[in-house]
Order: C-alpha cells, then sequence, then structure tokens
C-alpha cells in the first residue's frame, strides 16, 4: 500500500496517473497497478465529486439523525445498520460512543421528504428506541473542501 498514493486521490482524485507518477516519482504504469491493487482488496472504495447544490435550483436538504438501539443479541449494532444503509436517501451510517448509538446522515428534495423518511421508516423499524434529527442549514466545509467564502453571509451582521 502507498500511503502517499492515497493522500494525494483523497487530496484531488482527478490528479492524472502521469501527475501522480511525477509527484511520487515512479512510473504511470506503476501507479495505475497501485490503484488497481488497492480497489481490488477494497482499500479505495470509491471516487466521489463534492458538489455545492445551494449554487443549482435542484438543492437538497440533509440532515443528520442519531438513533438509540437496543441491539439484537449475536448482532450488536451491524443488523441495524446493515439495513439502514440500503435505503437511497442515506448517505452516511456510523456507530456511535455517546448518548446515541447509530448516526445516519440522510438526504432529500425537502425538510418534509427528510421527517417523512424518519417518521415512516426509521423510527418504526425494528429496534429503534429513540430518534433526535438536526437538519443541516448551511455547508461550511464537507470532505476538506471549503464550501462558502465567495460571497458573504447573507444573513446580515449581528455583532458591533
Amino acid at each position: 500500500m502507498n500511503r502517499e498514493l492515497l493522500e494525494l486521490l483523497e487530496k484531488n482524485a482527478r490528479y492524472t496517473t502521469a501527475d501522480l507518477a511525477t509527484m511520487l516519482g515512479i512510473s504511470a504504469d506503476e501507479v495505475r497497478a497501485e490503484i488497481a491493487k488497492m480497489q481490488k482488496e477494497g482499500l479505495i472504495r470509491g471516487f466521489k465529486t463534492i458538489i455545492d447544490w445551494e449554487r443549482l435550483d435542484s438543492a437538497y436538504v440533509s440532515a443528520l439523525i442519531e438513533l438509540k438501539i437496543t441491539p439484537l443479541p449475536d448482532l450488536g449494532f451491524e443488523d441495524a445498520a446493515k439495513k439502514i444503509m440500503q435505503y437511497d436517501e442515506v448517505e452516511s451510517v456510523y456507530l456511535m460512543s455517546g448518548s446515541y448509538d447509530l448516526t445516519v446522515i440522510v438526504k432529500g428534495k425537502t425538510f418534509q421528504e427528510v421527517a417523512m423518511f424518519v417518521g415512516k421508516v426509521l423510527a418504526p423499524m425494528n429496534g429503534v428506541i429513540s430518534t433526535s434529527t438536526h437538519f443541516v442549514l448551511r455547508r461550511y466545509k464537507e470532505m476538506d473542501v471549503i464550501m462558502c467564502g465567495e460571497k458573504g453571509d447573507d444573513r446580515g451582521s449581528f455583532w458591533l
């Protein structure tokens, strides 16, 4: 595994193999082989584009949902996490320490759509004790990419 290659890809997955080869001091063929190997091993799980949806008319809403769950014998939280992550609305699922067991990142077209998903799908799920929903109001930084700054905050200044 080439940790430096992974760090470069994480920073910018659009680097060409030639760019990566130059930065790493190896051949482009070696870069391609290393990436293919890491994909096959499951170390590289995919490549994503970070989109600023606020700039489009087709913006979406996302929320962080905290779930308290009764873990199943011999399965712990794995069964619930596997069921939850199958839904298209679900972007991420995390096992957490603290007051809640799972954190689920959910997306939808409207606040109501997300609320209905929580109310009709997540909350009634077997083993779910309670939910707490937190809507994302604005993204400032996403996966190490600054999402604002080109234009000022349009809410006005409160502090003098």
